[in-house]
C-alpha cells in the first residue's frame, strides 16, 4: 500500500486539538499558513499516523484526525521510524524531518483518559522545504 495523507488539519491557538480543513497551504520555512505551530523554527508541521490513532481507538477513546493536535495524519508509513534529515514529498510539498515524538510538558486531555497518548511517541515533526498545498488523498513518498 503507498502511503497517503489521510487528513489535514489546524488550530488557531497551541495546546488545542486541530480541526479537519479541506486543504493546508505549507509556505517555505514557516508551516501551515493560519496554524498556530507555524514559524521560523524546527517543528513547523507534525504528522501523526491514522495507524497511531487507532491504538489509542483500541483502549476505548473516542478520537480522530486532529484530537492529538497533528497537522498531517498519514496512512501507509512507519514515520517513527524515519531518521531526522530524511525527506519527503507530501502533495506539491518537500518536507525535512526534524525531530521524532515530543516531551508533553502537560499532560493533555487524552492523556487524562487513557493513560497513555501516542504523539510523544510516535508523531513526528518536519520543516518546510518547498512550500505549496496538501489535502486528504494526496501521495507521501521518500525522496
Amino acid at each position: 500500500m503507498s502511503a497517503k495523507v489521510v487528513a489535514v488539519c489546524i488550530s488557531k491557538n497551541k495546546g488545542e486539538r486541530k480541526t479537519p480543513v479541506a486543504s493546508v497551504e505549507l509556505r517555505e520555512n514557516h508551516g501551515i499558513v493560519g496554524d498556530a505551530h507555524a514559524g521560523e523554527w524546527h517543528r513547523q508541521v507534525s504528522l501523526l499516523a491514522t495507524e497511531s490513532i487507532a491504538k489509542m481507538r483500541a483502549m476505548g477513546l473516542d478520537v480522530d484526525s486532529g484530537d492529538f493536535a497533528e497537522n498531517i495524519t498519514t496512512e501507509g508509513i512507519d514515520l517513527p521510524a524515519l531518521p531526522i534529515g530524511t525527506r519527503l514529498t507530501v502533495g506539491e510539498t518537500l518536507l525535512e524531518v526534524t525531530q521524532i515524538g515530543k516531551e508533553c510538558h502537560t499532560r493533555c486531555a487524552i492523556f487524562y483518559q487513557a493513560g497513555d497518548c501516542v504523539m510523544p511517541k510516535e508523531g513526528i515533526f518536519v520543516r518546510v522545504l518547498t512550500g505549496g498545498t496538501v489535502r486528504p488523498g494526496d501521495a507521501i513518498e521518500l525522496v
